[in-house]
């Protein structure tokens, strides 16, 4: 509407690079892909990618798998969970994600 107050920014000029979702996708895609990289599975995933639903809500495309790969995850995802890694896992120890830098910059 021509009386509507703006900020001097259009709908049209938004870039997923000022979107906290975006950030956090982009964090979790690299903390995944290290993962993978660091268990060997690194070409197994080809299509993984950083993303946002049409809402701007970030998300995590892992694509489609062999079947060998899957029971590659499902045995790595058994190890961790045997580990102790699970549920009640204490996040004090990680990393600030993309999001919580991002809230920081100007």
């Amino acid at each position: 509407m021509p009386d509507e107050p703006t900020d001097g920014r259009d709908a049209a000029a938004w870039s997923p690079l000022e979107s906290a979702g975006w950030y956090a996708a982009r964090n979790a895609t690299t903390a995944l892909r290290d993962a993978l990289v660091h268990a060997g599975l690194e070409k197994d995933f080809p299509y993984l990618r950083a993303d946002l639903n049409a809402f701007g809500h970030g998300l995590v495309e892992l694509g489609r798998v062999t079947p060998d790969t899957a029971e590659r995850l499902a045995e790595l995802l058994r190890l961790a969970l045997a580990n102790g890694f699970g549920a009640d896992h204490d996040d004090a120890n990680h990393a600030p994600t993309t999001v919580e830098e991002h809230k920081g910059r100007t």
